[in-house]
């Protein structure tokens, strides 16, 4: 009766990758800049569980004997974007980056998409979800024509207002839009991004927000368990970023949602992978350089992690890690080449420092291993050093 429950905690990035500057990301640090930016952080379950161990952390006491094993995981794939951090979390890694768009799409994408959609496509640029908004919305409520941009990673976003465009007609185009965009144009996600309001106060509709991401090009491990029968539970976006391949989800379009949905698993699931996408720190407030909402995110997952954990059963893991980073102290609005931490809580697990892991897959690596299915094609488990 083995559970995992996974928790992806979206764009909590901590500490440039070494490659950071490659993907002009120098100086990136979400979690160090934003302890910074507000004098320190206050996490007193987290600290217990050792995420002051990990690396220096203003606010945040390295203790002498942490809760958990603790660790950083670097990035080995080629990319930032969630979909490439969350298959190699699941021991899948990506030897060549998704293709980009700061200057747009080809006209001659958007011509097809048009054709295969009957609307024609305003705005084609890198923009925030916001920006673009304030840019084209009126103009797509006057004329009907589909909001297309796209931002410094893989995607091919499409808003249009949920009172102009049906959402049925708005995902029905971007299942067309993912079925296009094959072979040089291969983006990694097509995202529906409807939205309500007025000019002038337009907003996003999160919830109604969907995510066509291209299939995993090999083995998950989320594969490896359905061959084994072993259980699988999504919370969040998760079957989205696997194409819904052994993995079916329920939407959560605020990180409270997905904590409510983690303790009811909690409660209730009796083996398997419970695996979660937490989406606020990324699409919130990372996106949106809001340190004060990112600040007050952390201080309420603090309050959330406590919840969980005397809900553990003896045999459980429990995970935070992360996919990239999303560094809300910087000029840029995208994701971070960035590490990212990992705690690992049971009751039976020993607190050990699993140290800088190579790859994001040495995580998905050591929950095959802990579940007895064959391994993986990438990274090292670290298993054994949670029960030596």
């Amino acid at each position: 009766m083995k559970r995992v429950f996974l928790i992806v905690l979206d764009g909590l990035g901590f500490g440039e990758a070494v490659d950071a500057a490659a993907y002009g990301d120098a100086g990136s640090d979400t979690l160090g800049n934003l302890a910074r930016a507000v004098g320190g952080l206050r996490l007193p379950v987290l600290e217990s569980l050792g995420l002051g161990c990990i690396r220096p952390l203003l606010g945040v006491r390295p203790v002498a004997a942490p809760r958990a094993a603790f660790g950083l995981l670097r990035p080995a794939s080629a990319g930032k974007d969630s979909t490439t951090g969350h298959w190699e979390l699941c021991g899948l890694e990506v030897p060549r980056p998704f293709p980009t768009y700061p200057s747009g799409f080809p006209a001659d994408v958007l011509a097809e998409f048009s054709r295969r959609t009957g609307r024609g496509c305003i705005g084609n640029k890198t923009a925030s979800g916001t920006g673009i908004l304030d840019e084209a919305g009126a103009r797509h409520v006057e004329t009907g024509e589909w909001i297309v941009y796209t931002s410094a990673d893989s995607v091919f976003q499409v808003a249009a207002h949920e009172e102009k465009v049906s959402l049925d007609e708005l995902y029905a185009a971007c299942a067309a839009a993912r079925a296009m965009l094959v072979g040089e144009h291969e983006v990694s996600r097509v995202i529906a991004r409807p939205f309500v309001g007025r000019p002038g106060a337009f907003a996003r509709d999160s919830a109604g927000r969907r995510d066509y991401s291209v299939a995993p090009v090999g083995p998950t491990l989320l594969d490896r368990l359905a061959d084994a029968g072993i259980p699988r539970v999504g919370i969040g976006k998760v079957d989205d970023l696997f194409a819904a391949r052994n993995i079916a989800s329920t939407h959560t379009p605020t990180n409270g949602e997905a904590y409510g949905l983690l303790r009811t698993a909690l409660a209730d699931v009796d083996s398997g992978l419970v695996f979660a996408n937490v989406p606020e720190f990324d699409q919130a407030w990372g996106h949106r350089n809001d340190v004060p909402g990112f600040h007050q995110g952390m201080l309420k997952l603090d309050i959330a992690i406590g919840e969980m954990l005397p809900m553990a059963r003896e045999e459980d893991l429990l995970i935070l890690t992360a996919d990239h980073g999303n560094d809300p102290t910087t000029p840029s609005t995208d994701h971070s080449r960035e590490n990212v931490p990992v705690l690992v809580f049971g009751p039976r697990v020993v607190p050990a420092h699993l140290g800088l892991r190579p790859s994001f897959a040495d995580l998905g690596q050591s929950v095959a291993e802990y579940f007895g299915v064959p391994r993986l094609g990438a990274g090292t488990s670290f298993l054994g050093a949670l029960r030596a």
